[in-house]
């Protein structure tokens, strides 16, 4: 194997696809990237037998000198590559398979490899749905979500997003949802075509943030396909394929009440700030604040008792009756960080009920908080 590439188109692919690779891996071929050089450009794969990553470099036919296949530590050739001077040609070759040669500028290296056919294959099944949709409502779909995903491996079904169809008062909508147990999101929108009969899967954390990354050099569409066991996204040169998370997520609807009555109006920046200061005093472990609404106006506080006390009073809008309630003020910040609008509308009913939380400039968002007892 022998190729010519330019250090910066083979930075990008090895970023995509070397933090799919483990750190620690019992597995010796799991720790590398499969590199193969064919005559339309070279391929870089890498996975960790739940998520699989292929990059595909298109090169030109004078660059690839040799056809071939090796495979290489992932984070070893990233790291070499992250370190070249920018604006150069980087030389891979490789005579025998057992060693990888990297001539760039005055720079050389050699890396130990593994043999390419004992990389594991990554089986290609069929995909029953398929739609298309845009990179940046994919992305607000994961940004406004992901927040909100467990980390508590006793309930692994939580560990992840959501996604499936719904049919509502309001028409068909493609809907991501995540919960912890102490807040929720839920956020939708109109539903592609081909979507409407996809079952409800669940996409785990780590192919959440695995996809995000990729997002970040992307903003056209993107094709997404479902199986019962299996999500693939393909965009660019970059193919995506991931297991899903086997189990039943929670019936959230349960948990959204439809009774709150009592709205208040406030500026979402002074709201953030003004949870951000009184915080500073609150204990390290519940990080809890007391809020308290009366006619025009809201009352953030929090007490120490190692530290001492603080509270801050904010105009808002809203002429129901006097209400008290205490949330762990992390979470507060958590949700008012996706509210994008200027304005942050919160309903309650008491102070021992859930909260819904909206964005007056995004209808397809909601957001809810569990109180706490301070």
């Amino acid at each position: 194997m022998k190729f010519s590439i330019d250090r910066s188109a083979l930075l990008s692919a090895l970023q995509h696809v070397h933090s799919v690779v483990e750190r620690r891996n019992t597995i010796p071929i799991l720790s590398n990237v499969l590199i193969e050089a064919k005559e339309d450009g070279v391929y870089l794969t890498a996975t960790d037998m739940d998520i699989a990553v292929i990059e595909k470099i298109d090169l030109e036919k004078s660059e690839v000198m040799q056809l071939g296949t090796i495979t290489t530590s992932a984070q070893m050739l990233y790291d070499i590559v992250r370190k070249l001077p920018e604006n150069i040609k980087v030389e891979l070759l490789s005579e025998n398979n057992d060693r990888l040669g990297i001539k760039a500028s005055s720079s050389s290296f050699a890396l130990n490899c593994l043999p390419a056919e004992d990389f594991p294959s990554i089986s290609q099944e069929e995909f029953k749905y398929s739609f298309s949709l845009d990179a940046n409502d994919l992305i607000r779909l994961i940004d406004k979500t992901s927040f909100a995903m467990s980390l508590e491996e006793t309930r692994y079904y939580l560990n992840g997003i959501y996604l499936h169809a719904v049919d509502d008062a309001e028409g068909n909508k493609l809907r991501t949802v995540s919960t912890d147990g102490h807040r929720l999101s839920r956020v939708d929108m109109n539903i592609p075509e081909g979507a409407n009969e996809i079952p409800g899967v669940i996409v785990p954390r780590k192919t959440i943030m695995e996809i995000r990354k990729l997002l970040e050099d992307h903003s056209d569409n993107i094709n997404l396909s479902l199986s019962e066991n299996k999500i693939k996204l393909s965009f660019n040169n970059v193919i995506l394929t991931s297991k899903l998370l086997d189990g039943t997520f929670p019936d959230y609807s349960r948990v959204i009440p439809e009774q709150n009555d009592k709205t208040i109006t406030i500026s979402n920046q002074l709201l953030s700030e003004a949870v951000d200061r009184v915080s500073t005093v609150s204990t390290d472990k519940t990080r809890a604040i007391k809020v308290n609404i009366s006619k025009n106006n809201l009352v953030i506080s929090a007490t120490n008792p190692d530290k001492g006390s603080a509270s801050e009073s904010l105009e808002v809008i809203y002429d129901g009756e006097e209400v008290e309630i205490g949330f762990n003020s992390k979470y507060v910040l958590d949700v008012a960080r996706q509210i994008k609008g200027n304005e942050i509308i919160i309903k309650l009913s008491d102070s021992v009920s859930p909260t819904l939380v909206y964005d007056k400039d995004d209808k397809g968002v909601l957001f809810v908080l569990m109180p706490m007892r301070v």
